[in-house]
């Protein structure tokens, strides 16, 4: 038989990054600037923008203390999670209270 894909109510307005994966915003990123560095970018990697990189409107990059360009959407920059390990999982959403997927309004 085929196997089914189960969608929710709301599966259209949950954030993916091109590869498929799912975004995450973290709440302490307050005015757009990410706070996510170290062990937390580890658990959380940043989803990185390359140069000529495109994407659809509402989305901008951020700046890292690094340099690097960060993805952002609404100005909440966006993350993934590292145990996500499929297109569709969202193991990190609620986590601590602060890890939301990504939404679009």
């Amino acid at each position: 038989g085929s196997a089914g894909v189960a969608t929710s109510a709301n599966a259209a307005t949950q954030l993916a990054a091109p590869n498929g994966m799912t975004l995450y915003v973290f709440d302490k990123d307050a005015g757009g600037v990410p706070t996510c560095y170290k062990d937390c970018a580890t658990m959380w990697p940043p989803a990185l923008a390359k140069t000529g990189d495109k994407m659809d409107t509402g989305w901008t990059t951020v700046k890292r203390t690094d340099g690097a360009m960060q993805w952002a959407y609404g100005k909440h920059p966006v993350y993934f999670y590292s145990k996500d390990v499929k297109k569709g999982d969202k193991l990190g959403d609620g986590i601590g209270g602060v890890w939301h997927v990504a939404m679009a309004p």
